[in-house]
């Protein structure tokens, strides 16, 4: 299954009227389907919270404002800042470099 997608082969076709979406593996349709369903599984269990997600790396990132986790570090000399997202250190390197977000 892996193989399709270095091939390109996409045999999983999304069923929603009107969606032509179509992955390489059934997995990846079923991640897909959730965006018509609405369906969240992925629920956070910190206390008092009522997170939920629809796939399980957007929980990973939430957990970890409980946490306080921060594991991307910006590498330019003489600058500490840290970041729990690899989105927000990209947007936070580009303060450095002077590219526009």
């Amino acid at each position: 299954d892996h193989t399709k997608t270095h091939t390109e082969e996409k045999p999983h076709g999304c069923t929603w009227h009107g969606c032509d979406y179509r992955a390489s593996r059934a997995g990846t349709l079923e991640t897909h389907t959730r965006t018509h369903t609405g369906e969240k599984p992925y629920v956070c269990v910190w206390h008092g919270c009522d997170y939920r997600a629809s796939v399980a790396s957007s929980l990973k990132s939430h957990t970890k404002t409980h946490t306080g986790e921060k594991p991307y570090v910006c590498v330019w000399h003489g600058c500490d800042y840290r970041a729990s997202q690899a989105s927000s250190l990209k947007t936070h390197t580009k303060t450095h470099t002077g590219e526009k977000a």
